[in-house]
């Protein structure tokens, strides 16, 4: 029996969101094990960037057909999915009347759940469908620990601001398709899991972080770069028995 490695070197990396804040830190763990990325983000890199990129567009099933061709005829088989693009709203950077419930607009539902759940959908489908006939892959979606609990509003008072009812909808949505995903191609050796993490330290203010730091049994949020370790173990053989899970990494703040 072959022995399981944590070894991925060589191994074929998509992730979509790969420019953003959690994406980039991703990308940059996974290129430092010699694995070989490829970056889907409707943005351009503000900087050089390691591995291939495809500026376009998650929510377009058209566009994500034509990176799947672009594997296809240079035959290359995708060994992993890791589905982080997303739309987020910063307490800093968001305005209190236009997230509340009772104002949210249509418009910003349907933007928010085809970009941060439609986008994942897709994307699980196209290159998940392509990775199935190699009877072998593993797909990682990003949720959230407010995929698993509410969001409590009253840390973000001080602010002015509400974490908006879409952010919540998605987060439990990518775990409902985790698992169904893990369920439907089980059969094919295509292993999916989801990661739930808790909010990294970004030089948010001090009011804020002072209130979830309180809510968090280890006292303090995320550290930058504190979830590529358990990305990497999903990536590899290592978590080969491991599929349908949703793993929970945010300092304990959901068993409370």
């Amino acid at each position: 029996m072959k022995k399981a490695s944590f070894n991925l070197k060589n191994k074929n990396i998509i992730i979509t969101g790969g420019f953003g804040f959690l994406g980039s830190q991703i990308a940059n763990a996974l290129v430092n094990e010699k694995a070989n990325i490829y970056i889907i983000d409707i943005k351009k890199p503000k900087k050089k960037t390691t591995g291939k990129y495809f500026q376009s567009d998650i929510t377009n099933e058209s566009e994500l057909i034509k990176v799947l061709n672009f594997f296809k005829m240079k035959k290359i088989k995708i060994d992993a999915l890791i589905n982080n693009a997303a739309i987020d709203y910063p307490p800093s950077k968001s305005k209190k009347k236009i997230l509340k419930l009772e104002t949210f607009s249509n418009e910003l539902w349907e933007k928010d759940i085809s970009v941060s759940l439609k986008g994942s959908y897709l994307c699980t489908k196209i290159f998940g469908s392509y990775m199935s006939k190699f009877n072998k892959g593993t797909i990682i979606n990003i949720s959230s620990d407010l995929g698993i609990i509410a969001p409590d509003q009253r840390i973000y008072k001080k602010s002015d601001f509400i974490k908006p009812v879409t952010y919540s909808v998605v987060k439990h949505g990518i775990i409902g398709l985790t698992k169904y995903t893990a369920s439907y191609w089980g059969e094919k050796n295509i292993r999916c899991n989801a990661i739930a993490p808790g909010g990294i330290f970004n030089n948010q203010d001090n009011s804020f972080v002072k209130k979830l730091n309180q809510l968090i049994p280890l006292r303090r949020m995320a550290k930058k770069n504190e979830y590529n370790g358990l990305i990497l173990f999903l990536c590899s053989d290592l978590s080969s028995y491991l599929t349908g899970s949703v793993i929970v990494a945010d300092g304990g703040r959901t068993i409370i």
